[in-house]
């Protein structure tokens, strides 16, 4: 499975042979660094560079390019090697951009000996910087890492070699630089916006300034493999991950953007390149909002600005003078909104035209319930990548709905809070309403669980301890597909919970002694899914204890778990339960806006997903699922 890093977030290395994937959008120097504990280059045979490819344990390419593939094994650096850092620089005079700030975001990915993606990493946030440390893979008690950095230094890549101890930094970056080569031009971009201040991407720093051309920004995912244009033929080579920047194209021209087409990302299956298409649908409306949130500021500082220097003149604030120089402002002000309101409609319509192509082509485990090709649902032979929880979207255009997929096999438990939300929706409803509703959409979330996986590779135990949620259990009840009925009262809680704990153990023992042959004669390996309910009725000290254990420690050996509660249900417990609730997935019944990316700090309005009203489609496919079930037995 993929891990997909945020800045700062480390993983494990499965292997100590990699390959080390950039992919820029534009051409870059690719090299990289080998630190000792502290980070410190010991000198210049420690650097890994077009003019010097080959270091022990790693191998760079000569050429200046947007992609790169550098090849590493751990197992053949130095004793003294302790971090391995890769380092991506811009080539001075190459007609490219002068800073990253003004390009694609740079896209890199950790791959195994089979080629399979072990991390990746989109390195946001940068801005006038022209050298990056991207990621680093550094060992701590005999094991490697990967760490996401996004370090980036605006004096370039000597000041990066001088932060990193190299000595004669200067010198070294110069040779670096010098035996790179001459880079192939990027398509040329507007230049970026100057004094008196910066401005945002996409909107011009003085209204004064020439109007004639506009920058058209691209936030297309680094991943992506971008549609061929107007004048590429559409069965020519995949040109890979990495979008560029469109060319600055005439005021007043539209650019010219071809038909959205399902599939269109990279991936070895149309599942694969649908999930990516997806997750680069997500990055694009955020880029494309952030952008236009930040022009949007900038034009109101500005005007802000404007009528304080008015005002600070005393011959300027009353007669003629005073009012001009306001219009002047105000109108300045009203082009930039303007302009970023262009760009924000332009995005969210290629957006919006490519989910409506999108949608109907997503196979069951991302398509909603009113989806058609629930019809012909069968039990899958493998579990896909990824399920769908439900949708997102942003209010700039609350229509756009962005699927919210989650990788499988799950890496947190999730809870659906059926606590009262702080949204207008949630608010007109009573507290017994957002409770039912809670349970039935944690049975939909199941249903679709179910569902995603192969017959009998998913095992799900319900804990109804009052017997309250008997009604909207239904369906999983009587089709037949949990190992048991729902587990009633404290002794049925106490014995669900037993079972499972005893499980983790044994599976954490058998994993670290890599001992799975020595496991009971019989034992299901099936993953297993947890349905709480009405916590933390019928759960005594005893129980809540093996309930985070199990929260903790379960998904790693493939105990899931999926609680519907009230967070002020358990206020008695006080902060004990805190870890419980951040260890958890919060989804609501009603939509609400709680889920935030880090990426650009968005707060995503989250959508949870309901079957049509009159749908037999929920029992449907659980009964598919349990004749799977019966047939697998057999």
């Amino acid at each position: 499975m993929t891990a997909e890093l945020v800045r700062g977030q480390n993983h494990p290395l499965p292997d100590t042979r990699l390959e080390l994937r950039v992919s820029a959008g534009h051409p870059v120097v690719a090299g990289a660094t080998l630190g000792d504990e502290q980070g410190r280059v010991a000198g210049a045979e420690w650097i890994a560079h077009p003019g010097a490819p080959v270091r022990p344990g790693i191998e760079v390419t000569g050429d200046v390019a947007a992609e790169h593939r550098i090849a590493v094994d751990l197992a053949a650096l130095p004793d003294t090697v302790h971090r391995l850092s890769l380092l991506l620089a811009l080539p001075p005079g190459a007609g490219g951009p002068v800073r990253f700030g003004t390009a694609a975001a740079p896209f890199v990915s950790v791959t195994g000996p089979e080629g399979a993606a072990v991390a990746t990493y989109t390195i946001t946030g940068l801005d006038r910087e022209s050298a990056v440390v991207a990621l680093e893979l550094y060992r701590r008690q005999g094991v490697w890492k990967v760490r996401a950095v996004g370090q980036g230094y605006e004096g370039g890549l000597a000041d990066l070699l001088a932060d990193q101890g190299a000595p004669a930094a200067a010198d070294l970056a110069a040779a670096v630089l010098d035996a790179a080569g001459p880079a192939v031009p990027a398509p040329p971009v507007a230049p970026p916006p100057t004094a008196p201040e910066a401005a945002p991407a996409g909107v011009p720093a003085d209204a004064s300034a020439d109007a004639s051309v506009t920058t058209a920004i691209s936030y297309a995912h680094p991943g992506r493999r971008p549609a061929p244009g107007p004048a590429a033929p559409a069965s020519g080579p995949d040109t890979g991950p990495g979008a560029v920047p469109p060319q600055a194209v005439p005021a007043g021209q539209a650019e010219a953007r071809p038909a959205p087409v399902a599939g269109d990302a990279t991936g070895w299956t149309m599942d694969e390149r649908l999930y990516n298409q997806v997750w680069g649908m997500f990055e694009d409306l955020a880029r494309s909002v952030a952008a236009y949130r930040s022009a949007r500021d900038f034009a109101d500082h500005r005007l802000d600005r404007a009528i304080d220097e008015v005002l600070a003149d005393p011959g300027a604030r009353v007669g003629g003078a005073g009012d001009a120089a306001r219009a002047a402002a105000r109108a300045t002000h009203d082009e930039l909104m303007g302009r970023a309101q262009e760009a924000l409609d332009r995005d969210l319509a290629q957006l919006t035209a490519e989910s409506e192509v999108v949608e109907p082509a997503l196979p069951v485990a991302y398509a909603r319930w009113d989806n058609p090709v629930w019809h012909a649902y069968r039990t899958p032979e493998e579990p896909p990548m990824a399920v769908r929880l439900g949708d997102l979207h942003l209010p700039e255009r609350t229509g756009l709905r962005i699927p919210f997929l989650v990788r499988l096999p799950l890496e947190r438990g999730l809870w659906v809070d059926s606590g009262p939300g702080r949204t207008s929706a949630a608010g007109l409803l009573d507290e017994a309403e957002l409770r039912r509703l809670a349970l039935d959409s944690a049975v939909a979330h199941t249903a679709r669980l179910l569902a995603a996986h192969p017959a009998g590779a998913l095992t799900v135990h319900v804990l109804d301890p009052a017997g309250g949620g008997a009604a909207a259990f239904a369906p999983l009840v009587e089709t037949g597909v949990l190992a048991a009925p729902p587990a009633r009262g404290a002794a049925g809680v106490a014995a669900t919970l037993a079972q499972l704990t005893e499980r983790v153990d044994l599976l954490q023992m058998a994993v670290r002694g890599d001992a799975s042959e020595d496991l009971p004669p019989g034992f299901d390996l099936s993953r297993q899914l947890l349905v709480v309910h009405d916590f933390p009725h019928g759960f005594d000290d005893r129980a809540v204890t093996r309930l985070r254990y199990l929260a903790d420690e379960g998904p790693s050996v493939g105990v899931h778990l999926l609680m519907v509660a009230d967070r002020a249900d358990a206020a008695a417990y006080g902060p004990v339960l805190d870890p419980l609730w951040r260890s958890l997935l919060r989804l609501t019944p009603v939509p609400d806006d709680h889920l935030a990316d880090p990426w650009v700090g968005h707060a995503w309005t989250y959508e949870p997903p309901t079957v049509p009203p009159g749908s037999a489609v929920l029992w449907q496919v659980l009964g598919q699922v349990a004749e799977a079930r019966r047939r697998n037995l057999d």
